[in-house]
């Protein structure tokens, strides 16, 4: 009975497709840009033949589009079979209403443009999906293997089929095992042979810009006929040797092969300039050559330039700044006075005069003399319209001196009022629009704003603080309006 057990287990197995060793080349590959995709007709469960595409670089293969599907039409061949796509339901049940049913591919995401089912939604998961000759995705248990897989290799960049005669053949090897010469373009680390020829290039980063060329570790062009010769421009046999030569400006760099700038590696600090067979260094604006014919020094423009500024120059790295005097601003780049109008405070209207501002007031206002930045009602008759809010009719203002009074139709009006029927002054009364004046009679002057007191009665008005005054005997008045000012 143990002598059974071996061979029976290597049955199961062998049932079970699971892969005993990796495969081996793939029956078919296709390359485009930054993709190749390859198949390998090798049964295999779900998880073994993931495996496989990881072991190479890559992963089962994605069908997000119809170039993809072009891609896997070309592949298969018609030829019958189920194959493995990297497509799966870990767990759960499929999602109709969803594109890709709730299935999600290896690489983590359910991006796609693209599906192609066979049929309604199965059973719930984990299961996985298989594309047969017709291209119809179709959800298989994942443990079941499939007749074989489609492997998928992404890169960021590629290498062009090299051009060569029809006669010459070159065979080409990827990274993950395919080969052939019937690639259009080829990734990374991918060599190309021409037995013929004796030749091995590789598909590899080459110069600064980390771009993607075929070259050979030994410098020099090789057999023009293929590849040019891995020249930049022109390739020639020249005393039986194939040579690469540059176009003017530039020159081969060190595999012989490549041009490059005559400025390459140049010591020049700014700027380098082809100059024929050479070159020469400049430098940037504010900067000149220093002595060494290749390094940059800052000059003084303040001290080159007289004038460059209006009023303050001051000399920086590569170049100068302008700056004004205190009270004055850059303006549009020259020095122009601060407008003083710019820190008043002014209610309604401010002018800029010589050495400050002045205040000015809207229409039916006047400045206030207690506070020169701001604007008080104003009335130079005996009535005028009253101020009104028009959002409000029963928000009024009027003057000082002026009373409020409603009139018909709902106008309202100021009324001067007359502060002379108060008798506020001992002598004489003027009254004016919202204001008054008292007079002293001849021979008297006033004492405060409504008294007056005789001239000449010195013994009231000498302080002993300074000689006694002379006051005239013309007539003295003195102003209430709007505010009474003592004189």
């Amino acid at each position: 009975m143990r002598r059974l057990l071996l061979p029976l287990l290597l049955l199961a197995a062998a049932g079970l497709g699971l892969l005993s060793e990796p495969p081996g080349e793939p029956s078919g590959t296709q390359c485009l840009e930054h993709d190749c995709f390859s198949v390998f007709w090798q049964p295999a469960a779900f998880s073994e033949a993931s495996a496989a595409c990881e072991r190479r670089g890559g992963h089962l293969m994605t069908v997000r589009s119809t170039v993809a599907e072009d891609a896997l039409a070309l592949l298969l061949q018609n030829r019958s079979g189920s194959l493995w796509l990297g497509l799966r339901l870990p767990h759960g049940c499929p999602e109709p209403a969803q594109r890709l049913r709730g299935f999600q591919w290896v690489t983590g995401d359910r991006r796609t443009d693209y599906v192609n089912w066979r049929r309604a939604p199965g059973r719930c998961g984990p299961r996985c999906v298989a594309v047969a000759r017709d291209l119809r995705w179709e959800e298989r248990r994942c443990e079941a293997p499939a007749d074989g897989f489609l492997c998928e290799f992404n890169y960021g960049n590629s290498c062009p089929k090299l051009r060569a005669p029809a006669a010459l053949n070159v065979t080409y090897a990827t990274p993950f095992g395919a080969r052939g010469n019937d690639f259009l373009a080829l990734p990374p680390g991918s060599v190309a042979r021409a037995a013929a020829l004796g030749l091995e290039l590789r598909c590899a980063e080459s110069g600064s810009d980390g771009g993607l060329r075929w070259g050979r570790e030994s410098p020099g062009a090789w057999a023009c006929e293929l590849g040019n010769g891995g020249c930049d421009e022109e390739c020639r046999d020249k005393d039986g040797r194939p040579r690469c030569s540059c176009l003017p400006g530039t020159r081969l760099g060190t595999d012989g092969r490549s041009c490059v700038s005559l400025c390459a590696g140049a010591p020049c600090q700014h700027l380098c300039v082809p100059d024929g067979a050479g070159f020469h260094c400049m430098c940037d604006a504010g900067y000149e050559l220093a002595a060494d014919g290749s390094s940059c020094q800052d000059v003084d423009d303040c001290a080159t330039k007289p004038g460059i500024c209006d009023q303050e120059c001051l000399n920086t790295e590569g170049g100068f700044e302008c700056r004004c005097h205190s009270g004055y601003e850059m303006v549009e780049g020259h020095c122009r006075a601060v407008p003083h109008c710019r820190k008043a405070n002014c209610a309604h209207v401010c002018e800029d005069v010589p050495g400050g501002y002045r205040c000015h007031c809207f229409s039916g206002y006047i400045v206030d003399p207690q506070q020169a930045t701001q604007c008080v009602l104003h009335c130079n008759r005996s009535e005028c319209p009253a101020e009104c809010d028009p959002r409000t009719e029963e928000s009024c203002e009027c003057p000082d001196g002026f009373i409020l009074d409603d009139r018909e139709g709902g106008l309202k009006f100021c009324i001067d009022i007359n502060e002379c029927d108060m008798n506020y002054c001992e002598h004489n009364c003027t009254n004016h629009p919202g204001s008054y004046a008292c007079h002293c009679h001849a021979g008297y002057m006033p004492v405060d704003q409504h008294r007056c007191k005789k001239v000449g009665d010195e013994e009231e008005m000498y302080s002993g603080d300074r000689e006694p005054s002379t006051w005239a005997s013309s007539p003295w008045f003195w102003s209430c309006w709007p505010w009474c000012v003592t004189w």
